[in-house]
């Protein structure tokens, strides 16, 4: 028999009030309440409360306090990574931030996702897809990462926006939902 854990981290319908992930999210709620209470100029303890937080962090990365996840065992972090604060990643599946990546105060990454049919909602079963963000993205403060998003290295997520498709490399995008503005050159 497949475990509730094992059907979410595989994207399949799954149980969230399964014990054994209830527990999980206990644990990621004890480590990030311990994270906010930090104070600014404890980089150590910080350091060492997301690298067991996080699934992986790079080097010289940074989250301020308060920040708010699922399990934070899906989220993989490159180096120089700095999240402002507000941030809440709701990681039932894996979310993937390269290198040299700025996220804005109040960003929302979700990887969590339930069904559109009502009937199918009340059973209480939910799913989720991966998020993947690329080297070198600046993403805005209070935008929306949605489900299943990949975006491109070098590109700009604008304040406020909400991404529910994919953001190709280099290029700037904006709104809700969430389209192309511009295309950004090499010198930018």
């Amino acid at each position: 028999m497949t475990s509730e854990k094992a059907k979410m981290l595989n994207g399949d319908p799954y149980d969230a009030t399964d014990p054994d992930l209830a527990a999980e999210r206990e644990r990621a709620r004890e480590l990030t309440a311990r994270y906010n209470r930090t104070a600014a100029d404890d980089g150590e303890t910080r350091r060492e409360l997301l690298s067991e937080l996080f699934g992986s962090v790079g080097e010289d990365a940074a989250v301020e306090p308060p920040f708010r996840c699922d399990y934070g065992y899906n989220v993989h972090v490159g180096d120089d990574f700095y999240a402002n604060f507000d941030c809440v990643f709701l990681d039932v599946r894996r979310i993937e931030i390269g290198r040299n990546c700025l996220i804005g105060p109040g960003t929302h990454i979700y990887t969590a996702t339930h069904p559109i049919d009502a009937a199918d909602r009340a059973e209480g079963l939910e799913s989720g897809d991966p998020v993947t963000i690329g080297d070198d993205v600046w993403i805005g403060g209070q935008a929306t990462i949605n489900p299943g998003v990949s975006v491109g290295d070098g590109s700009v997520i604008a304040a406020g926006a909400v991404v529910v498709e994919d953001v190709p490399a280099g290029v700037v995008v904006g709104g809700n939902p969430a389209t192309v503005v511009r295309e950004l050159d090499d010198e930018e």
